[in-house]
Order: structure tokens, then sequence, then C-alpha cells
């Protein structure tokens, strides 16, 4: 076991232990990093959100430029954007946090963010899989990974069987046939009946409203206007007011718990953020997560997404690339389409340049060494990947 994974289960025990001690709890204890540089509102804004949650009784280490002066919340003192986010790290590979709240993240391709919302027809709390990064390549893939996380995250905060219901976009159909395969197989999944006389697992527009399931599933970049529409539209944009963010990186690419609030996101967001990582925790999402995928595995998932590639690469023919050393990754490009991402990664890897696929708030991005990155952008511009 790394030195890393082993810190950090001392430090999670000893902070249980205290809680115990403390309060006579057993739960998981839940202490909750905010970074807050970055926010259109200001630094207060978000010292303010962590106040409000630690009335709550969540813990919350603020890492912002400024000391906190009020009761459950510390400060960790940082003068960047860059530092912050080296802070945070740190403090979750410690176990000193057990999740973080941020407003940037590079998620691998795999990981992509659950998001909560209140619908305004009941008042009723909606899930939307997903908001942030990208599940899969496919599209279809990436709706039925958005269904696993989405399924995943409404159990690890108490949704026993969640409801799930498809947004109808492109690739919805085609989804939904894999998604029954699985529960014929055995995977257990409650379809949601639309709120429409014609019922279905499809949902329209008015099943956003109403909250007709418990589950959204549409593609992030989708959710991600859902996201904003349901969070600030009685402010007319500028400020998010209501709601719990753009919610958990989830996926079986990431050991952290890390979730998403936007630069527009005001305080009664961000304090639904953490209050959100800290059911989370409670719920011990992790077990509940690898629980799902055990079970979606055991019903067949592999062999549905093997089918999803194999529909979408009939006919291709690809030259095989070796793969260059690997290297420290610490540049980003950006302003590559999400279906030329993959082929622009193997562009470098023939010019033997170390260099991999992620996901930004703002889109795909390649990952690579900064020693590298103007003579990979000269080969991506040339290539047409990237404009001037």
């Amino acid at each position: 076991m790394a030195d890393k994974q082993i810190n950090r289960m001392i430090a999670d025990t000893f902070l249980k232990l205290a809680d115990s001690l403390e309060t006579g709890a057993q739960a998981p204890r839940a202490v909750i990093a905010l970074t807050a540089m970055g926010s259109e509102h200001g630094e207060a804004e978000l010292y303010q959100a962590a106040a409000m949650a630690a009335k709550q009784g969540i813990k919350v280490k603020v890492i912002g430029t400024q000391p906190a002066t009020c009761p459950g919340v510390e400060t960790v003192l940082i003068s960047s954007e860059e530092e912050g986010h080296k802070a945070l790290e740190t403090l979750l590979d410690s176990g000193e946090a057990q999740g973080g709240v941020t407003m940037h993240y590079p998620f691998p391709i795999g990981v992509s963010t659950v998001g909560r919302v209140i619908t305004p027809a009941k008042g009723k709390a909606m899930y939307i899989a997903t908001t942030t990064g990208t599940s899969a390549l496919d599209r279809v893939e990436g709706l039925v990974r958005n269904a696993l996380y989405g399924i995943a995250t409404a159990k690890a905060c108490g949704v026993d069987e969640p409801t799930v219901g498809l947004l109808n976009i492109d690739g919805a159909r085609q989804a939904e046939i894999q998604l029954q395969k699985l529960q014929t197989s055995g995977y257990p999944i409650r379809f949601a009946s639309s709120g429409r006389s014609d019922g279905g697992a499809v949902m329209r527009g008015n099943d956003l409203l109403m909250g007709s399931c418990d589950v959204m599933v549409a593609d992030s970049l989708t959710g991600n206007i859902l996201m904003k529409m349901f969070s600030s539209y009685s402010t007319g944009g500028s400020y998010e007011s209501v709601g719990y963010g753009y919610g958990p990186g989830m996926g079986e690419n990431i050991d952290k718990l890390i979730l998403i609030v936007s630069r527009a996101s005001g305080a009664p967001v961000v304090k639904g953020a953490i209050e959100f990582a800290a059911e989370l925790v409670r719920g011990e999402y992790k077990s509940v997560f690898e629980k799902e995928f055990k079970a979606a595995k055991q019903a067949g998932l592999d062999a549905i997404f093997a089918g999803c590639r194999a529909q979408k690469q009939a006919g291709e023919v690809t030259e095989a690339v070796v793969q260059p050393p690997k290297e420290v990754v610490t540049a980003e490009i950006h302003g590559i389409e999400i279906l030329d991402l993959e082929d622009a990664v193997q562009a470098l890897w023939k010019e033997n340049i170390y260099a991999e696929s992620g996901m930004g708030c703002t889109g795909p991005v390649i990952l690579l060494s900064e020693a590298k990155e103007e003579q990979a952008r000269s080969i991506l511009l040339s290539k047409g990947y990237i404009g001037s």
C-alpha cells in the first residue's frame, strides 16, 4: 500500500476517534475543504457559505487569502489559485479533509460530476447525471455510465431505490435499450415514468420542472446548462442562488471526493455543495459506487460497453501507435473538439510526445509536459485539431 494511502487511513482513523469521543457519533466524520479564490462574487461570499455550513455541524477548512473569523471554520492561507489547488490536494491526500469543494478541477476522461437541483414544481431534489466532465468518448456508453454515476450518488445520499429517467436528447433511446439489458440481466434499475400522458422513461422538458425522476440522465454539456438554469433562473443568471452545485466527480479513475461549484455560485449554493459533500462522506460514497459497478458488471456491463465501441468503430481502420514513456504532465492545451480528443493524443504520440486526455470545466484538454507544449501546439495546429 502506498505511503499516501497509509497516511490518509491513519489520519481518518484518528479523526473518527476524536469525533466519537466528542459527540458519541459513529458516522464517518465529514471535514470539507473549500477553495475560496476565483469566485466572481469575491472570497467573502465563500467564507459566508463556510460559516453557514459550520452552523449545520460540518467542519470546514477554507483555502483562501484571509483568516476565518467564525466558529467551525479553519483557514489554510494561500496567495494564488495554484497554491490553493495544491493545498486542496494536500488536505485530501493526508486525510485532513474527506471532501473538497472547488471551482475548477481537471477530471480525467471517465469521470464526470453528478449535480443536484431543487425542481420548482414540487420542491423535490433531483440528481442531474452529469454536469461537467466526460464519462466516455462514445455517446451511448457515456449516457449509460452517467446513469450508474447518478444512481450511486443518489444511493450514497440516502435514496434507497432512485428512479431513473433519460432526458430526450440524442442517444437517449439507445442508452435506454442498454440499461434495459442490464435490468434484464439482473442489475436493479427502477425506471421512472414521464409525467406526460404517454409515460415512458425518456423524459420531456416538463419532467425537469416536475422532478419526475430522482436521477435525470443527460450528457454533461446539457447537464451543465440545466444546472445553471435551475440555480439562477430567479436572479437573472449572474448569481446562482438555489441548489447544491455541480456535484461530485464520479468514475472508476478517481480516488478523491471533489465537488464542483461555479464562479457564479453564491453562498447558498456553495453551502449546499458543502452539505452535499458531507452527505456523501457519511453515506460512504466510495463503497456504494464500487458496489453498484460490481453489480452492473456482473450483469454484463463490460460487454455492453464493448458493443457500443464496436458499433462506433465499425468500418474504421486505425493505425496502432506506441505510447511514449510517461512524463509529468503540468501543461494544458484547450480548444479541441471532444470527438477529436483521442485522435489528437495519438497524433502527438506519433511524434514521440507523451500526452494524456482530460476534461476541465471549460471543455476537453490535452495534458502534457510544459517543455513540449510549444512543439505540441504546432503539431496540433498543422493537423487542424486546434485553431491559431
